[in-house]
């Protein structure tokens, strides 16, 4: 076991990295290293080849987007769920929040009820688009938002918002870089559980990752398990603009708490002009299959008009906020579009920090 402050060396990875730095990606996806990971999957009882390893591609897509109070919200698009995120903005907009007051019980509430109904549709239409019909345009339209917006009731919680399980933990990583000129790169990257499969290739120090644990083993659905197919995917970066030029750039890690954490850190920024550290240190809450978590600190009014409106609520404390309390982890650098003048947010409940340079 790691003690506090031990320098963790692994050599075997460090080899690996540097042929992949010397021999690009064929390094990886081609040759040893391939022949590597295979045979070590195919020990394990799996089914990966060399020839699947060759034949991964990577694909260049198109961002999607919508407008939230004139500040337009770019998100992957799937099969990742960034969808969730825009559809949740585009519900919310419909609500004067900024008059309901930030940390407010009915600015909670219909955030909440805003995330829950992003999140029935994701897990009912978000699928390997190449694979399967998935409706991105109609599920980010405004027209689309208004209908699922009329659901929503300001003094109860829905009792009938069919979402999917979702889970907690995960091993992700966010960065966030813009430099004087406003060129920006989003960045996030995951093995999806702790550790992903917990299984390392031998004498390479590469760890696989779990993300098909994320298909649905329901053939009929969208997402269904099968194969050359990509599941449903959590990591989405973010990037926010103001006619045309950066204003924002951020992540939040953290699985399914991805797009619950876009969501309120934009509301944080646009409704109530929170600079990035702040917005970052505001509280926040977590939907989850069977309760909203909520954090140590928020008034206990709130939580119970919350409560009172029909919602589960879980309150979590201390340390776990930023460990299985399942808030996420953000980084955040804005920038004001007239003068270029950057600043940055970095995470209170995770390791992180922000940097100028």
């Amino acid at each position: 076991t790691p003690k506090e402050g031990e320098v963790m060396r692994i050599p075997t990875l460090a080899r690996t990295l540097s042929e992949i730095a010397e021999g690009g990606s064929d390094a990886f996806y081609k040759g040893p290293l391939a022949e590597k990971v295979a045979a070590f999957v195919q020990e394990q009882g799996g089914w990966l080849s060399t020839a699947d390893m060759a034949a991964h591609t990577s694909d260049w897509e198109e961002p999607i987007s919508t407008d939230y109070r004139g500040v337009t919200c770019w998100e992957c698009p799937p099969s990742g769920h960034g969808v969730a995120a825009l559809e949740a903005l585009n519900i919310a907009e419909g609500f004067d929040l900024k008059a309901m007051g930030a940390q407010s019980a009915d600015t909670y509430h219909h955030l909440i009820e805003s995330m829950r109904l992003a999140f029935a549709d994701a897990f009912e239409y978000i699928a390997d688009p190449t694979k399967a019909n998935v409706p991105t345009a109609e599920l980010v339209s405004k027209d689309y938002a208004r209908t699922r917006r009329a659901l929503i009731d300001p003094k109860r919680a829905m009792e009938t918002v069919p979402y999917g399980k979702v889970h907690g933990g995960s091993d992700t990583v966010y960065i966030s870089s813009v430099d004087g000129e406003g060129n920006a790169c989003s960045f996030i990257y995951s093995i999806y559980a702790n550790f992903g499969t917990g299984m390392v290739v031998p004498g390479t120090g590469i760890v696989l990752h779990n993300r098909g644990s994320l298909f649905s083993l329901d053939s009929e659905h969208r997402n269904a398990l099968a194969p050359g197919k990509r599941p449903y995917h959590t990591i989405i970066p973010g990037m926010a603009t103001v006619n045309g030029e950066l204003y924002l750039c951020y992540g939040v890690m953290g699985a399914f708490m991805q797009p619950q954490g876009h969501l309120q850190v934009i509301s944080n920024v646009v409704d109530f002009g929170m600079d990035p550290q702040a917005a970052l240190n505001a509280l926040r809450f977590a939907v989850s299959l069977d309760d909203v978590a909520l954090e140590e600190g928020l008034s206990p009014q709130v939580v119970e008009d919350l409560a009172g409106r029909g919602h589960r609520t879980r309150l979590i404390h201390g340390y776990h906020r930023g460990i299985t309390g399942g808030f996420g982890g953000a980084q955040l650098i804005q920038r004001d579009p007239e003068t270029g003048v950057l600043r940055g947010g970095s995470e209170p409940r995770k390791d992180g920090c922000a940097i100028g340079w």
